[in-house]
């Protein structure tokens, strides 16, 4: 039997050089790919939980006291600004004394994402334990330079579910993806950073210059909740468990080579200063983390918390089998629509992508039979960055307005900035789009975390949020609803009647102080709605 390897070798030798790439992507296809397991599955791992003792560090002590004094609740506040949810990352790692767990969908190689780079090195050289999960499905050339952090002894990095293919060629990517779909469509969407294992943060942002508001090309408005008391252990048992998990592939297993721009301390304090100078939309970094707020606010009580019951909603890492019922586990999916269900007056959705499954269709429509109010804010066609998930969307737009269901679509350049979560300046270029994902039920309680309103998060991606049952972050959430549907900042749907004909879809908004009506989706350009209007047609609503 011939040698694989030399029939490859032979065989590329007949190939044209422009051929080369997809003709390893297909062989690395037909020896490891298929496979139900990620590559380096088999690699020996080191089981590993959080800190304990977490009452024995300066924070520890502090909210472990306060948790006490408000009869064993926790605190939350939540951030709403981009900017700060970068600031309070920076200063939560910089505060660090035993342990940091970081868990993100994505993390950019940018200047934001390099700079919070930069802060985990500077833990793990103080003695800082450090351990960071990222998925794997949306890494760009760049991202890399989070992974050169794990020549360091204190710091570990696993990679969930990852590609085979470590390059960025995006034809041989899809091709893994394609002969690989049933793995590879499954994804970490999940966003968690614990310090010390006594203050967290989650939510919807990811870790890059868009999802901090200070990229003028793009920038996605979110919401972190910061966490402090018993809240933040269970935090930290869903992040043990994905670390843990099978899917965590370690960085050894599936990278054997370590970026040379951390080989040494002093190379990395250089790029720590060039870096710290940078400035990026407008923003100084260097000044603003200077500051120590917002967190610094947080911590000493200038910023309160407001103290209330809540519970960690999470699926498991192999949700897909405890769906199918092959092993035992927990989807997020169930609390969040039993606490919809239990709505009595008025239901809020905040939303990038709309795509509801059947149950979750139909738990709108009975909440309307019911009388129950229900509005939704989602993205535009403007201001999308996703037009096949918009284009899946269009199709429910009709029949939930026929329902009574409010649907207002946010506007990629806004007539307001109060509750957008970032300056007027960064606004006036007129890339804003939606990321958060708030749900508030009959304002008194709120759910903050990764999961859309989309089959995408029901199905294929593992979510992490918190229910909260607290009137006042129902009140403030609402009042960010309030604001980002204002006539200046968003699209009103309606139907108008037309004689012997369906009723034709309106989009009402403001421009300049007047009132105007589009009878025609707004965007950007008119090959964007050709795109959706074509893309419509097809029945892609289970992966979107």
């Amino acid at each position: 039997m011939h040698d694989k390897n030399t029939m490859a070798q032979r065989l590329k030798a007949r190939l044209p050089a422009a051929c080369h790439l997809i003709f390893l992507a297909f062989i690395l296809l037909m020896f490891g790919g298929c496979s139900t397991n990620p590559p380096g599955a088999d690699f020996p791992r080191t089981l590993s939980n959080a800190i304990p003792h977490s009452e024995q560090t300066r924070l520890g002590v502090q909210f472990a006291k306060a948790a006490e004094e408000h009869g064993g609740k926790s605190g939350f506040r939540i951030i709403t600004a981009g900017v700060d949810g970068f600031l309070a990352r920076v200063q939560m790692i910089d505060s660090a004394e035993r342990s940091l767990d970081l868990q993100y969908f994505i993390f950019r190689g940018d200047e934001t994402g390099r700079l919070i780079t930069d802060a985990l090195l500077r833990a793990a050289n103080r003695g800082v334990r450090i351990r960071v999960l990222i998925d794997d499905a949306d890494t760009v050339p760049g991202d890399e330079q989070i992974l050169a952090l794990t020549v360091h002894p204190e710091i570990e990095i696993r990679i969930f579910n990852p590609f085979s293919y470590r390059g960025h060629v995006k034809v041989l990517r899809a091709l893994e993806f394609l002969f690989n779909a049933s793995r590879l469509d499954y994804r970490m969407h999940n966003k968690l950073i614990v310090v010390d294992n006594t203050v967290a943060l989650v939510g919807g942002r990811n870790i890059g210059n868009q999802y901090f508001q200070v990229d003028p090309t793009s920038q996605f408005a979110d919401d972190d909740v910061f966490a402090a008391g018993p809240i933040v252990g269970l935090m930290s048992a869903t992040f043990d468990e994905y670390w843990n998990s099978r899917l965590a592939i370690p960085t050894a297993a599936i990278s054997r080579k370590a970026k040379a721009a951390v080989n040494s301390r002093h190379r990395r304090a250089r790029a720590d200063h060039s870096l710290l100078s940078s400035k990026g939309g407008g923003i100084d970094y260097a000044a603003k983390i200077a500051t120590g707020e917002p967190y610094a606010g947080i911590i000493s009580g200038h910023l309160s918390l407001v103290w209330a019951p809540a519970r960690v909603v999470c699926d498991s890492p192999d949700k897909k089998n405890v769906e199918m019922g092959v092993q035992r586990g927990h989807l997020m999916s169930r609390p969040l629509i039993a606490a919809a269900n239990a709505v009595q007056s008025e239901l809020l959705l905040v939303t990038p992508y709309f795509i509801p499954a059947a149950d979750e269709l139909k738990l709108l429509h009975d909440l309307r039979a019911r009388s129950v109010s229900v509005s939704i804010i989602t993205n535009s066609l403007e201001s999308t960055v996703d037009i096949l998930a918009q284009a899946a969307y269009s199709s429910y737009r009709k029949p939930l307005l026929k329902h009574g269901v409010e649907i207002r679509e946010i506007r990629a350049l806004l007539g307001n900035v109060r509750g957008s979560g970032q300056t007027a300046r960064i606004s006036r270029y007129g890339n804003y789009g939606l990321h958060a994902k708030l749900f508030v039920f009959d304002r008194q309680k709120i759910f903050i975390g990764s999961m859309n309103y989309d089959q995408r998060s029901k199905r294929l991606n593992t979510e992490i949020g918190v229910i909260i049952d607290s009137p006042e972050l129902a009140q403030q959430t609402a009042a960010r609803f309030a604001a980002m549907a204002q006539p200046a900042n968003s699209y009103a749907l309606a139907l108008q009647s037309r004689a012997g004909r369906s009723a034709k879809l309106v989009w009402r908004t403001e421009e300049q102080g007047s009132a105007v009506e589009y009878s025609r989706e707004p965007a950007q350009n008119a090959w964007k709605r050709l795109a959706v209007n074509l893309l419509s047609l097809l029945p892609f609503d289970r992966e979107l």
